[in-house]
């Protein structure tokens, strides 16, 4: 089980501290990688995040591991110069709809902001074996067999 922790608590405050200082060193970097870059936009040397903080990285797996239903992303609206964080209908052929109008100039920050709205989304008990399901075996995703 990979426990998501409560809000207000600690534990929590924690996580989010960690996830925006990888994301602030970030800057710079193309994607979304959940470490620390020793000089900030630099990847040759990086620490922390996912690599050393056990509880982040299992809840960062557990959100990502989601059905593609309902999923946070971020979509780029201007090549290099604009993004927004849409919501995956999960449907193939349909677009994502955008969850508010704000618009970020980097693609980091609208990542930090989609952790935050999935630690919200997810109740502290999440992941426990009755909230696993098969996936793509039911075949009531909305993807095809082919």
């Amino acid at each position: 089980m990979i426990r998501i922790p409560p809000e207000g608590s600690n534990e929590r405050g924690r996580l989010i501290a960690e996830h925006k200082a990888c994301i602030e060193s970030m800057h710079g970097v193309p994607g979304c990688t959940i470490l620390r870059c020793a000089t900030p936009g630099d990847t040759t040397d990086v620490s922390g995040g996912i690599h050393e903080d056990h509880l982040l990285n299992r809840v960062l797996l557990r959100m990502r591991a989601q059905p593609a239903k309902g999923k946070l992303l971020v979509i780029c609206t201007k090549v290099e110069k604009e993004w927004r964080i849409g919501r995956a209908s999960g449907i193939r052929g349909v677009p994502p709809e955008f969850v508010n109008d704000k618009i970020y100039d980097n693609e980091q920050d609208p990542q930090h902001d989609i952790f935050l709205m999935r630690l919200d989304e997810f109740s502290e008990n999440d992941g426990y074996p009755e909230h696993y399901h098969e996936g793509w075996k039911r075949r009531d995703d909305g993807w095809a067999a082919t």
